[in-house]
């Protein structure tokens, strides 16, 4: 197969998943659409630690303070300052590009364990923040964002992101729009140098590339879309609390990455997807089909993920590439 039959494939793909998430906004029933409209926005912050993660083999722990610099930076001037969603989305964007910037530049001279220890510090020092400035914030107890704050007004068009199909279209937006741009540089001569910087540092700096300014430049894109996904998941769902900035949510991409498959495109989507519905659904299915019976629901996603580790060594999508379909990005 010729490098433009492949490229003209893995578009195609990702434009069936697209169209298939657009035309499920049609048919899904209520719980099932507003589900899957979540499950699209933690995609993407997905995605964005899966560029880092997979593509340049950087394993951090903090991640969650980008998803916490978005959420944040757009919450908190629409709840106090009365901006409009679009420019508290902004200013989450803008939240997570600097505080990203500013965590590459100090975290990035240290590798390995040391890296990951160092962005968990980070995180949890945001994390805390949260707290410290909780007259602002309210802290776990959180802050509600009025309907009438979130609507969206752009070309003569006013929005209303509280109705289910409007935030639904707007998280499928935010979702194509990342993965496209996520495809875009994995198939670029960017993408292949970082997959050079996580295969062999070393040979990648003698062979000339300046390997700082690449993971610089990964992280910076990494953390910028985790905030997308942040001030998303803020505006469309109304809710910024502390939780999200804990390091549970440091974890959790980690977990959909790998369940889906690292250093794929559509691997996060998947382990989004897949992880969602096994916690929230093994509850449902256990009261069902042992009704009176105390068993934890998270002993059948222990159960699941033993297998998938088992079974699926590299993500449900990496071995299916690996042993299958080797054009998959």
């Amino acid at each position: 197969m010729t490098r433009e039959e492949t490229s003209i494939r893995t578009w195609l793909l990702h434009a069936l998943v697209v169209a298939a998430l657009f035309a499920l906004n049609f048919v899904l029933p209520d719980y099932h659409h507003g589900v899957l409209a979540r499950v699209m926005v933690l995609a993407v912050f997905a995605m964005g630690y899966n560029l880092l993660f997979g593509y340049v083999g950087l394993l951090s722990l903090g991640h969650a303070m980008f998803f916490a610099a978005g959420l944040y930076g757009a919450g908190l001037p629409m709840v106090h300052l009365g901006w409009g969603a679009g420019a508290g989305f902004a200013t989450g964007l803008a939240a997570g590009l600097a505080l990203s910037l500013a965590i590459g530049f100090l975290a990035l001279r240290t590798t390995g364990v040391a890296f990951m220890i160092v962005t968990m510090m980070f995180s949890q020092v945001v994390y805390l923040l949260t707290f410290y400035f909780g007259s602002w914030t309210r802290g776990d107890e959180g802050l509600v964002i009025q309907q009438a704050e979130r609507r969206l007004s752009f070309a003569g068009f006013d929005l209303d992101l509280t109705s289910p199909a409007t935030r639904y279209m707007a998280a499928l937006i935010l979702f194509a729009v990342v993965l496209a741009l996520t495809l875009a540089i994995v198939r670029s001569s960017f993408g292949r140098v970082l997959v050079a910087i996580r295969e062999n540092e070393e040979r990648t700096r003698m062979l000339g590339f300046d390997v700082f300014a690449g993971k610089l430049a990964a992280t910076v894109v990494s953390g910028t879309i985790c905030a997308a996904a942040g001030a998303a998941y803020a505006i469309l769902f109304g809710y910024v609390g502390a939780s999200f900035a804990s390091v549970q949510y440091s974890i959790l991409p980690l977990l959909w990455v790998l369940l889906g498959g690292a250093a794929t495109t559509l691997g996060p989507l998947l382990g989004t997807l897949l992880m969602y519905y096994l916690i929230d659904g093994s509850g449902d299915l256990l009261k069902a089909w042992l009704p009176g019976w105390n068993v934890s629901h998270l002993g059948i996603v222990g159960l699941a993920l033993v297998v998938l580790v088992l079974f699926f060594p590299r993500g449900i999508l990496g071995t299916i590439r690996g042993r299958w379909v080797r054009w998959l990005p």
